[in-house]
């Protein structure tokens, strides 16, 4: 039984216990190429979530990681692969105001959302809901853009690819199938120069891009390099943890300090 995890502690624990601060993980289900489970994203955010609520915890932090929610938004094409479960915008939307709804009533102040679906795109939802809820701080957490993945992986890519292949085989070696199962994670890029120097962006069909549904070779995977990237990555975001649960939601700016870039 752990005391940050909601799943497995009890009332008697939270009963007597003040938290500081709610952790939400979120992931997708979806086809991760061949030898990925379809919840790769919420597994590795679930397990990534409660590596850094652990060392928060042992650092004085008071934090709880939710249930992950394992709905993200997928891009066009996914969602006609079977069992991959695309949620709108607009439902998740109202499944995280429903939870702000009750973290607010029982007094948590402070909620980290942790997004592990590169589909998902949870800015716009914080700055819809966050004015309903002015005494609730909301932070958001992407755990796969903290560090550098070429200070780590050899290959790139951004799904099923080397790196989350690492993780899986760190958390999950068991349900990751032999690497001479997988696909390559070949895909085709787009003919329109301007989509592919980023001037603009379209959603990718998944059904033209990749025959393996991977985007990256995994060929190059062990379960050492997943846990040298966790991690650093977890040990990154219990800081985060520890410096959110300390400070004062009301005294956050500083004029010495700005970073513009916090800001979009």
């Amino acid at each position: 039984m752990k005391p940050y995890i909601l799943e497995q502690t009890n009332w008697k624990q939270v009963k007597n216990q003040k938290y500081d601060v709610a952790i939400l993980p979120w992931g997708a289900t979806e086809p991760h190429n061949y030898h990925l489970p379809y919840g790769t994203d919420s597994l590795e955010t679930a397990r990534i979530a409660e590596e850094a609520a652990a060392k928060a915890w042992a650092l004085g932090a008071k934090v709880m990681v939710l249930p992950v929610i394992p709905l993200g938004a997928q891009n066009v094409g996914q969602i006609d692969l079977p069992f991959c479960l695309h949620t709108r915008p607009s439902t998740q939307l109202i499944i995280l105001e429903d939870i702000l709804f009750a973290l607010n009533r029982q007094g948590i102040k402070k909620l980290v959302l942790m997004n592990g679906h590169g589909g998902n795109d949870f800015k716009p939802l914080v700055r819809e809901l966050q004015p309903k809820f002015p005494e609730l701080f909301i932070s958001l957490v992407e755990w796969f853009q903290i560090v550098d993945p070429d200070d780590y992986f050899e290959e790139a890519g951004d799904h099923a690819n080397e790196m989350e292949t690492s993780i899986i085989m760190h958390y999950f070696s068991n349900l990751v199938l032999p690497l001479h199962e997988a696909g390559n994670g070949d895909v085709k890029a787009f003919k329109l120069d301007g989509l592919k120097n980023k001037i603009a962006w379209a959603p990718r069909r998944w059904d033209k891009v990749s025959e393996d549904t991977g985007v990256g070779n995994p060929k190059k995977a062990t379960a050492e390099k997943g846990k040298k990237f966790v991690d650093d990555v977890s040990t990154k975001i219990a800081d985060y943890f520890v410096e959110l649960a300390k400070c004062d939601i009301y005294d956050l700016y500083d004029i010495k300090d700005i970073k513009p870039d916090n800001y979009h």
